[in-house]
């Protein structure tokens, strides 16, 4: 965040003075609470006491500025006090990214078909990795310049480099555009240049925080664009030295590579039974190295097992799933899939292919416009395995960053155990699940989070007062991702005609959601009762609060006890 919201103080803390009665005393101190409030006309009351010493006073949900400055005044002038200070509200500083395009990026935050990536900021952002994307190399992007270092161009036929060099220290995309058709094989089809490696980088180290475009996975980290497609693709031989390479290995000709990577992202693929020997020597020696190697599953929703480098030993293997939680129409499957990631749809399976149709479904990246060359920079939902791995990639760089002693088998374990059940539909198999960002570092962190079926309750008594309205908070946290569709909020109300109650739920984010209406032919006393609220739209971190309003005249009460169960 760059602004913070303007909260309303509610509540007071106060350290009395040594040996005085209140400071040892809850009695005292809720004796004393109510002698201040009397004094300045507030409804104050003595909350408990906090691990200091000190006595959390409630001003209610209702006190002014001014209230606020009275009461303290009224604590500061008593010679029993040594001091008070407000209950000033904290916000966790990187959850919520000012990139102007961030509401686009379903893949990050969204409950449904998201990987909860915001919630793992607090604790790591990637600082201290370089994550090697092994592709087309890198169109020069400002949403992507800060945070990329120096790569390398591993195509060794210059007319597929296009550079008329072949390999070189220049890792610029000069795109991977056919003119005919035919030009790259029986049934090649003509296309405009991708900027694939571009994309796929926005998704893992996007520039975060910049007022413009869209958000990175892991901001903080650094990106090492490697060149190894080109015009019709790229040999297994180019990439399997740029494993090596991007991994501190040593390539004869090739300079050694100076900010070697504990990531590489291979969003590549193609067809074979079995994995080469010229792949997998080199993912060894990457993985022996400390190097994570994430690789996409393929797009031909057939078996992974026909796929490489997806079939090869000692990577993350990556399926794709859709913004509904579903498999992709096109993602590859198979037992040998590690575990899912959002890859998005950008047109439905019985629409025409080619055809963009619903664009807010893929995935929002970086990229440049232009048709072979490049041209300006652009963003663009694209769709694809592609896609989900730079999600698997940019989680492995956070994870890394937050413990840098773990190992690529270390990685791979905690992100399939943390994964989480695909709300739709996968036929063949999609891994253990969708990764859960936050779950996953909050594992390797030692970050606990409460289970489902949690309780969070407040017994401190409000009264409520005829013609009142008056609330009671729960401050919950721990928790990862949003609140339940079947969130259980139980009420215990001591109140005379209980139809004169309107009782509301207010969320974290100031959502109200009614509980129960008033009655005036309800005249039973007490609400003992539970709700079940659909809360899935609300992030579950966070103060909610149980708002009960007094409507008539001729009865009071008091909230006694509340609890929501998650």
């Amino acid at each position: 965040m760059t602004t913070l919201p303007s909260a309303p103080v509610e509540k007071v803390i106060v350290t009395y003075k040594a040996r005085t009665a209140e400071a040892g005393s809850n009695a005292a101190a809720k004796s004393d609470a109510a002698a201040k409030g009397a004094e300045t006309g507030e409804a104050l009351s003595f909350e408990r006491r906090l691990s200091g010493g000190q006595a959390l006073v409630d001003l209610g949900d209702s006190a002014t500025k001014q209230d606020v400055a009275e009461v303290m005044d009224a604590f500061r002038a008593d010679p029993q006090v040594a001091s008070v200070e407000p209950d000033i509200r904290a916000y966790a500083m990187a959850v919520t990214p000012n990139d102007t395009d961030y509401a686009k990026q379903w893949d990050l935050f969204e409950a449904t078909g998201g990987m909860n990536v915001p919630s793992a900021w607090d604790k790591t952002t990637g600082s201290g990795v370089t994550v090697a994307v092994i592709d087309t190399g890198y169109a020069a992007h400002s949403d992507l310049a800060a945070n990329v270092v120096s790569g390398y161009d591993f195509i060794s036929s210059s007319t597929d480099a296009r550079d008329g060099n072949g390999r070189d220290a220049d890792a610029k995309d000069e795109g991977d555009w056919n003119a005919t058709d035919g030009e790259c094989g029986t049934g090649s089809r003509a296309s405009n240049s991708s900027w694939h490696g571009t994309h796929v980088a926005g998704t893992i180290g996007a520039v975060t925080g910049n007022t413009k475009g869209m958000a990175g996975i892991a901001y903080n980290a650094k990106i090492q664009p490697i060149r190894v497609l080109g015009k019709c693709g790229g040999s297994s031989s180019d990439i399997a030295d740029a494993i090596t390479w991007a991994s501190g290995g040593n390539v004869a000709g090739v300079a050694a590579n100076p900010t070697p990577a504990k990531v590489i992202n291979l969003s590549l693929g193609g067809a074979s039974s079995t994995c080469p020997s010229v792949y997998q020597n080199a993912i060894n020696g990457a993985v022996s190295r400390g190097t994570t190697v994430v690789v996409a599953a393929g797009n031909s929703n057939a078996n992974a097992s026909g796929f490489t480098p997806a079939n090869c030993s000692g990577v993350i293997n990556v399926a794709s799933t859709s913004r509904e939680g579903n498999r992709s129409y096109y993602s590859n499957y198979g037992t040998i899939i590690d575990v899912s990631a959002p890859g998005g749809e950008t047109r439905r399976a019985t629409d025409t292919p080619g055809t963009v149709t619903t664009p807010e479904n893929g995935i929002y990246s970086t990229l440049n416009s232009g048709t072979t060359t490049q041209s300006l920079e652009n963003y663009k939902p694209y769709q694809g395995t592609s896609m989900a791995a730079p999600h698997i990639a940019g989680l492995a760089a956070l994870l890394k960053s937050a413990k840098s002693s773990l190992t690529p088998a270390d990685i791979e374990s905690a992100i399939k155990a943390n994964a989480r059940p695909l709300p739709g539909t996968c036929t063949g198999g999609c891994g253990t699940g969708i990764a859960d960002a936050a779950k996953t570092v909050n594992a390797v962190t030692g970050t606990t989070t409460p289970p489902a079926g949690a309780t969070y309750t407040n017994a401190t008594n409000v009264t409520i007062s005829d013609n009142t309205t008056v609330s009671s908070s729960i401050a919950v946290t721990g928790r990862t991702g949003n609140a339940p569709a079947t969130l259980k909020v139980d009420v215990d109300i001591k109140h005379t005609w209980r139809g004169d109650l309107v009782i509301d739920l207010i969320a974290p984010d100031g959502t109200v959601r009614n509980l129960k209406a008033s009655s005036s032919s309800d005249s039973a006393d007490n609400v003992l009762t539970s709700y079940t609220v659909d809360a899935s739209s609300e992030v579950a971190n966070g103060t909610w609060k149980l708002q009960v309003r007094d409507v008539a005249s001729g009865d009071t009460g008091y909230i006694d006890s509340w609890s929501l169960t998650f």
